[in-house]
């Protein structure tokens, strides 16, 4: 899912330009992407009661795979030199945020609504950059540790519903933990690429994660189909699959890494934040879903803490000359 594009690429090539496009153009293009990706929570929300989380995930990512690996051709070479020498890794890597990450949100939107999935993802970037503090030593000032705080007082606000009571009572929705659980693995294997820094052009390496992504998912899909009911793929099941595995895999993917061509890595994936909107209006829109005073007080939250943190950013040190 979008969820699991943020940070495939490498630190040294996140600020290319696109020779000659307009600026609003490669904005357009990151914004269709996130679109296409918010479309993932409602299509996996739609049919998660005839379709198993593991199928869906399993079949995403390997049709992805099997559509972006004719593009990277040219980079075969440099693809299997990087799998003999480093291939546990990149399947660690890659399985932990293409596959493990996606199934568990897929897991929590049998019993989570959408519209809650898309805020607590907007958590992602928080988590990363408390992961990146402490296994990176990434800075991480005062102002960054009370917009964290904020943040996550403001998913325990929508996980609760806004009734400190049920945290009394641990009266917790699992979907939303589930979710949680997702955004934290996705922020892990943000944090694990970014230590990795694989040498390769970005979209060959997005592919050998899918692969990877593909493998660590194979176990759980062969483990549903002998124990979920839920093994045949009716009508429904099938126009999901297609969409979360091109429009919302392959093209999403790809658009992701013009996206960054254009704009650089940060401002593209600071576009992950319009996700949350689309999600939300497509949920009202599509699945009839309705946004409650605890979202809205636990997106609140969130924004604050986002807030602090991208406008008081830690000073960096300065290299001495």
């Amino acid at each position: 899912m979008a969820i699991h594009v943020l940070a495939v690429h490498r630190d040294t090539v996140g600020t290319e330009q696109a020779a000659g496009g307009s600026l609003a153009g490669a904005y357009s293009v990151g914004v269709l992407c996130w679109l296409l990706s918010a479309g993932i929570y409602i299509a996996a929300k739609w049919v998660s009661a005839e379709m198993p989380p593991w199928a869906l995930c399993f079949w995403r990512v390997l049709i992805a795979f099997a559509i972006l690996l004719p593009i990277v051709r040219h980079h075969f070479s440099e693809m299997l030199a990087l799998v003999r020498a480093r291939g546990l890794e990149l399947l660690f890597i890659g399985g932990m945020g293409l596959a493990v990450c996606q199934g568990l949100i897929f897991v929590g939107l049998e019993h989570a609504d959408a519209t809650t999935a898309g805020i607590i993802i907007a958590l992602i970037p928080i988590i990363t950059m408390i992961l990146a503090r402490l296994m990176l030593a990434e800075p991480m000032g005062s102002w960054q540790v009370a917009g964290s705080i904020l943040a996550f007082l403001g998913i325990v606000v929508i996980i609760v519903k806004g009734s400190p009571a049920a945290l009394l009572r641990l009266d917790l929705n699992p979907g939303e933990l589930w979710i949680v659980a997702g955004a934290f693995c996705f922020s892990l294997y943000t944090v694990l690429l970014r230590r990795a820094k694989f040498d390769l052009n970005r979209l060959a390496l997005l592919v050998l994660l899918l692969g990877a992504a593909a493998l660590t998912a194979l176990p759980f899909y062969l483990y549903e189909l002998a124990s979920d009911e839920r093994t045949t793929l009716n009508t429904s099941g099938l126009i999901a699959l297609a969409y979360v595995a091109i429009p919302g895999g392959a093209l999403m993917y790809y658009l992701f890494n013009r996206s960054i061509e254009a704009l650089g890595a940060a401002r593209a994936g600071v576009l992950l934040y319009v996700q949350t909107i689309f999600i939300a209006v497509l949920a009202y829109l599509i699945l009839g879903e309705k946004l409650q005073t605890y979202h809205l007080e636990g997106a609140a939250l969130i924004i604050a803490g986002l807030l602090l943190i991208i406008l008081l950013k830690p000073k960096a040190k300065t290299a001495a000359a």
